[in-house]
């Protein structure tokens, strides 16, 4: 049977993303993401429930985020979910954990001095052919498998616009 994992979502940070790097280099962002449904009840009362999103965005993607993004800006976030388990040290009990791994994003809403446009912060220009406001992370797959760098690792792709 096939299998197919997507999520999409759209929402607000709840804090300043969190970047680190790997030892080889790698760029991790960390967010936390609210994602709001409001409904009328049976009884006419609105009501409104929140669900919070942890979300994992590796590479270019995180710097990106992590550099125009702040807390309260809008995201729209496409990815794959995840099931982290692991055992608490302090109780020995098994923990887990579902969130997303980002493969796409669009930064969405205002920004909060009111001058329009997607996130937090300046937009960066958009690349020839790509489509204004909208940052991916979609690569053309390279025709030949890429040269392993001196680590044995995949060569930097700084220079690869987005």
């Amino acid at each position: 049977m096939a299998s197919f994992n997507k999520v999409i979502l759209a929402g607000n940070l709840t804090r300043d993303p969190e970047l680190r790097y790997t030892p080889k280099g790698t760029a991790i962002a960390k967010l936390s993401m609210a994602v709001n449904r409001k409904w009328t009840g049976e009884d006419g009362q609105t009501r409104e429930e929140v669900t919070y999103v942890d979300i994992d965005a590796f590479g270019k993607q995180a710097e990106v985020i992590a550099q125009y993004l702040r807390k309260g800006g809008g995201l729209l976030a496409e990815g794959r979910l995840k099931l982290d388990q692991w055992d608490d040290k302090q109780t020995g009990q098994k923990r887990s954990r579902l969130g997303v791994v980002l493969e796409n994003f669009t930064f969405i809403g205002g920004r909060p001095d009111g001058s329009g446009g997607g996130g937090a912060g300046p937009m960066p220009p958009p690349a020839s052919g790509s489509v204004p406001g909208r940052v991916t992370g979609n690569r053309p797959a390279p025709a030949a498998p890429a040269p392993a760098d001196a680590e044995g690792g995949p060569p930097d792709d700084d220079d690869v616009p987005f």
